[in-house]
């Protein structure tokens, strides 16, 4: 089976690349990159001594798409990924529209030419920011945890499920992404093609890119053990804000099952895909797990909001249990110890990845 994946040496399409060749014989893997994220060619060699074919090239020029191997699956793992793209001044929003939406746009029409399945990987930051932030909260071992006995219809113990609203606002990156989800799934629709969409929580491991907007764990991480300042921002200034975290390598049983499907109702394409309960925990927490493993280090309050911020969002991959009889392998205390292992040997890991200034 011929695998095409998109951005494939930034550090999900790496590491999803590494795992689906390790997964079991039968996969001839290629992709292509456009190499303007700092940090993303060192993944070339790695995945070079794997056997995985590499063609330079940007999702948004569509003679570059067209240039590309025929596969008979393309996932799309190319995005800015950042809340804050469009907004912070580094980026414009026709930017931010060309890398996710038209990038996408282009890889759909390979796949309509080549009649190939397509694969999104989507984000939990679809779901709107109002209602993620109205959610009834306490501080429980030191981290927020919603009221059960309050919460509104796609929002459970479990976390945040697929039917909870997406409407606007949920920034301009998330907004791309929802565009980028209907598109895949009317092309589907449209040209008879296998689509599916997976809505990912924050992936995290050993060589994702750090910064502060959208590689907390790894930024946290790396910074505390480089002794660099910190700041919880926002809801008080305590640091009790919730995530959960998922490796990326943990979607390629999720893949390899998707792969094989036949023909999906539609209702079934769209899944969270996130480690869930069971890995989330607040900045807080990490902060005592890295001083735990580093030693103490001091982190500033910051009590002003920041715009998108929500206090917690778990995702409920229950769905995805159902129709794919998946579930995260890697615990969330593995993820923390890889991202450790690789700061201790990268001590310049925050400026080659996520430059200052």
């Amino acid at each position: 089976m011929r695998i095409l994946i998109s951005g494939i040496c930034g550090f999900a399409g790496s590491a999803i690349a590494r795992a689906l060749a390790a997964h079991g014989p039968g996969y001839e893997i290629s992709g292509f990159d456009n190499f303007i994220r700092p940090g993303s060619e060192g993944n070339r060699a790695d995945l070079k001594r794997l056997g995985v074919r590499l063609v330079h090239g940007d999702a948004r020029a569509a003679s570059d798409i067209d240039a590309l191997p025929a596969s008979d699956w393309v996932i799309d793992a190319a995005a800015n990924p950042s809340i804050l793209a469009g907004v912070d001044g580094l980026s414009s929003p026709r930017q931010l529209v060309e890398h996710n939406l038209v990038g996408t746009l282009n890889l759909l029409e390979f796949c309509r030419r080549s009649r190939a399945g397509f694969v999104l990987l989507s984000t939990s930051r679809v779901y709107s920011i109002a209602p993620l932030s109205a959610l009834p909260m306490r501080v429980e071992d030191r981290a927020f945890r919603p009221d059960e006995r309050a919460l509104p219809a796609g929002a459970g113990p479990l976390g945040v499920s697929e039917s909870f609203p997406t409407a606007a606002p949920v920034s301009l990156y998330g907004a791309t992404k929802l565009a980028s989800e209907a598109l895949a799934l009317e092309y589907g629709q449209a040209f008879d093609l296998p689509v599916f969409v997976n809505r990912c929580g924050i992936l995290a491991g050993a060589g994702q890119f750090g910064r502060p907007d959208q590689g907390i764990f790894a930024y946290w991480i790396n910074s505390h053990l480089r002794r660099r300042p910190l700041r919880y921002i926002g809801f008080g200034g305590k640091g009790h804000q919730v995530r959960d975290c998922l490796h990326p390598a943990d979607l390629a049983p999720l893949l390899a099952a998707q792969f094989g499907a036949p023909k999906t109702d539609a209702a079934d394409r769209i899944v969270n895909v996130g480690g869930g309960a069971a890995s989330a925990m607040s900045l807080l927490q990490l902060t005592d797990w890295c001083d735990d493993r580093f030693g103490p280090h001091p982190v500033a309050s910051d009590p002003a909001p920041r715009p998108f911020d929500i206090p917690w969002i778990v995702l409920d991959a229950s769905k995805a249990g159902r129709i794919w009889g998946w579930k995260p392998r890697i615990p969330v205390q593995s993820v923390l110890e890889e991202i450790a292992a690789h700061a201790g040997t990268h001590p310049d890991w925050l400026e080659l990845s996520a430059p200052l200034g």
